[in-house]
């Protein structure tokens, strides 16, 4: 869809600051979610130059909401390891069987202390047990703290209905339990 001007935004509801690159310029412009000329249709618009231009219309995407994807539940923290770039450490088998992939973020919710944290899961050695959480996470949790592990992801309403979670139960051990 090509950007088409927009000369009157009644609500902003939403702005984010963007830079782009192109070649050696630098472009700046401003992102927003707003409602316009009286109308209660949301759009997407970008502001140059003190023009607005439409780049997304409701009609262009369907409205996608936050779901429970899966969760490991009560897992046992085997270590904490607060000089390491940020993270959980997280065994292979456990991603696995709950559909975590590497790199995707998860919430820590530890059941010993109440903290909730967000972070992303990085792999562990297969069949080790391990669950590490590094850099500042490990200010949150202790080894042998009890915690759950969760992982969401965006869908339509209509996926949503039919979205069944994998809910993965490990033993005392952090295995998986066949």
């Amino acid at each position: 869809m090509k950007p088409k001007e927009l000369s009157t935004i009644i609500e902003v509801r939403h702005t984010a600051d963007l830079t782009a690159l192109a070649g050696k310029t630098q472009h700046s412009f401003q992102l927003f979610v707003c409602l316009h000329n009286g109308t209660a249709d949301p759009m997407i618009v970008f502001s140059k130059m003190n023009r607005n231009f439409v780049i997304q219309k409701p009609e262009d995407t369907k409205m996608l909401i936050n779901i429970f994807k899966s969760k490991i539940h009560r897992v046992k923290v085997t270590q904490a390891e607060l000089n390491y770039v940020g993270s959980i450490t997280i065994d292979e088998d456990l991603l696995e069987a709950a559909g975590i992939r590497e790199n995707e973020r998860v919430q820590i919710v530890n059941n010993n202390n109440g903290e909730r944290i967000e972070t992303y899961a990085i792999k562990g050695k297969r069949g080790s047990g391990i669950i590490c959480l590094n850099g500042a996470a490990a200010r949150k949790a202790q080894p042998g703290d009890i915690v759950i592990i969760i992982s969401y992801a965006w869908m339509t309403p209509e996926e949503a209905a039919t979205h069944k979670p994998t809910v993965v139960f490990p033993d005392e051990n952090n295995r998986v339990v066949k």
